[in-house]
């Protein structure tokens, strides 16, 4: 059994996204799910990214502008990957 270590409850939330990172520019995808800490991004082949790595977010879609929020890579799963807002 895999130990859980999320300290916030996840909700399903499917939202566009744009991430940005220098290896591959600017690509929207969708969030899965979102919580307090970070987010689930449906991004199987759109980014090759390392845990650790730190890119760029920004909600799109919204009646204003979202900010763009630092998020790091902590963990690599074949449909996306989760992220957690930096602070």
């Amino acid at each position: 059994m895999v130990e859980e270590h999320r300290t916030s409850r996840r909700t399903p939330m499917r939202c566009r996204i744009k991430i940005s990172h220098e290896s591959f520019g600017e690509i929207e995808v969708f969030t899965r799910d979102v919580s307090d800490t970070g987010v689930f991004l449906l991004a199987q082949d759109n980014a090759q990214l390392p845990i650790g790595a730190i890119v760029k977010g920004q909600v799109q879609g919204m009646p204003m502008e979202a900010p763009v929020l630092d998020m790091e890579v902590v963990r690599l799963a074949p449909e996306g990957m989760g992220l957690r807002y930096c602070t």
